[in-house]
C-alpha cells in the first residue's frame, strides 16, 4: 500500500463524516420511520449472523443522535479513534436498518467502508502535509477499491439477474426508466431506442473497466474521476438518481491535501 500523506486522510475524514450527518438525515432518512413497523423488517444477511433485531422509534432517534454527535466529533477530529469507532458501529447499524425493509441500496457500500477503515487511520491533522504514512495509505486504497466494485459487481448483478448479459444490454432499461422518473428534458430520448441501447452498452464498458482507475495516476486519473461524477450529474439531472455517497468515496482518488492552507506544515516522518 503507498504511503500517503496524513492531511489527506485528515481532509478525506472530514468529507466523510460530515456527509455521514447529511445522508443520515435525507438521503437514508427513514428509519425512524421504520420503527413504527417492525414486524416489516428483513433483516440482511449480516444483520442475521449478528442477531441485529428491529428497532422501535426510540431506539432509531437514539441511534440518530449517536451518529449525529459522534461523526461532529470525528470530523473535527476529538478522539479521532473512539468517534470513527462509534460512527462506524452507529453508522453500519442505521445502514442494516434503512436497507433492511426491502430495498438494499449499493450506493452506500464504499462510504460504510470509509467509516470502518477511517478509524484505523489514528491521528491525522491538517498540519501534517509532509507527514506520510502507510496506514492511511491503507485506508484510502481499500476505500478505492470499495468504490470501483461497487460498479465492478454492478456488471456481476446485472449479468445474474438478465441471464444474460446481452438481454440486459438490449433491453429497455433506460427506456422504461425514462418513462417512469425522467425529467421533460430527457423524454425526446424516448424517440431514439437505438441511441439508448447504445447507451447501456457504453456503460455496462465503463462499469466493467472501472477497476482500471486503481493504476492511472495524474491526469488520467483526475479525467476517470472527473468521468464518473459527470456521469452521476446527468443520470440524476435525467433520471433523479444520484448516486452521492459513492461519488463522495472517489475524493479518495484525490490529493486532497493540497486544499489544505500553505501556512499548514508537517515535518515529521511517519
Amino acid at each position: 500500500m503507498p504511503e500517503v500523506p496524513l492531511a489527506r486522510a485528515a481532509v478525506f475524514r472530514v468529507f466523510v463524516y460530515v456527509f455521514i450527518i447529511i445522508d443520515v438525515l435525507t438521503i437514508s432518512g427513514d428509519v425512524i420511520a421504520h420503527g413504527w413497523t417492525p414486524e416489516f423488517y428483513q433483516p440482511l444477511w449480516l444483520a442475521r449472523v449478528l442477531h441485529i433485531p428491529a428497532v422501535g422509534v426510540l431506539g432509531a432517534q437514539l441511534l440518530l443522535a449517536a451518529i449525529i454527535v459522534f461523526s461532529l466529533l470525528a470530523a473535527a477530529g476529538i478522539i479521532q479513534r473512539i468517534s470513527g469507532w462509534a460512527v462506524a458501529i452507529s453508522f453500519g447499524a442505521w445502514m442494516f436498518y434503512t436497507q433492511g425493509y426491502g430495498y438494499v441500496a449499493h450506493d452506500h457500500m464504499a462510504l460504510v467502508i470509509a467509516a470502518f477503515v477511517l478509524p484505523t487511520i489514528g491521528p491525522a491533522r491538517f498540519r501534517d502535509v509532509a507527514t506520510t504514512s502507510a496506514r492511511a495509505g491503507w485506508a484510502l486504497r481499500v476505500v478505492q477499491i470499495s468504490v470501483v466494485l461497487t460498479y465492478f459487481y454492478s456488471v456481476l448483478m446485472k449479468w445474474v439477474a438478465s441471464g444474460n448479459i446481452t438481454h440486459w444490454a438490449n433491453g429497455a432499461v433506460i427506456i422504461w426508466a425514462l418513462m417512469r422518473r425522467g425529467a421533460e428534458w430527457s423524454k425526446p430520448f424516448l424517440e431514439v431506442p437505438g441511441l439508448l441501447i447504445a447507451a447501456q452498452w457504453a456503460t455496462l464498458v465503463f462499469e466493467f473497466l472501472s477497476p482500471v482507475a486503481l493504476f492511472l495516476k495524474g491526469r488520467w486519473l483526475y479525467a476517470v474521476v472527473a468521468f464518473f461524477c459527470l456521469f452521476h450529474l446527468m443520470t440524476y439531472l435525467a433520471l433523479g438518481i444520484h448516486f452521492l455517497p459513492t461519488v463522495i468515496c472517489w475524493a479518495a482518488f484525490l490529493p486532497l491535501e493540497k486544499l489544505v492552507p500553505k501556512r499548514f506544515t508537517g515535518t515529521r516522518t511517519a
